[in-house]
């Protein structure tokens, strides 16, 4: 069974989707951005930052923890820019590295957005 949950404290969905879907002991974060945010116009660092704090309050509402962080994948805009981001997700993390993709992709949903970041979350 699959249970679909949206998060009231998180920016509202614009699109056929959730915010992220439990299924067999796995919860799966669908691709957070700053749209809808403060965040939405400024760039790489505070957009990172903005989705970076709707995974923490993901995980704080589902009674989670960072260590549970099985899987990211980070699409940006500009690839030259991920130095800028390295040390936030490694803050973010904890030292509990997970598995993480990274793309570089020509558009996100916006065309103020920078980055999109997607999780897969044990449960």
């Amino acid at each position: 069974m699959v249970e679909r949950v949206t998060y009231e404290s998180l920016p509202q969905i614009a699109g056929p989707y959730v915010h992220a879907t439990k299924h067999n002991k796995t919860l799966y974060i669908s691709g957070l951005t700053a749209y809808g945010t403060d965040a939405q116009t400024f760039g790489l660092t505070a957009q990172t930052k903005e989705i970076l704090e709707q995974i923490s309050e993901i995980l704080r509402l589902e009674k989670r923890l960072k260590s549970d962080l099985v899987k990211l994948t980070i699409f940006v805009r500009d690839m030259s820019a991920l130095s800028s981001i390295r040390e936030l997700l490694f803050n973010f993390y904890e030292g509990n590295l997970p598995a993480c993709s990274l793309v570089e992709v020509s558009k996100l949903i916006h065309a103020d957005l920078q980055i999109e970041i997607e999780a897969v979350v044990a449960l």
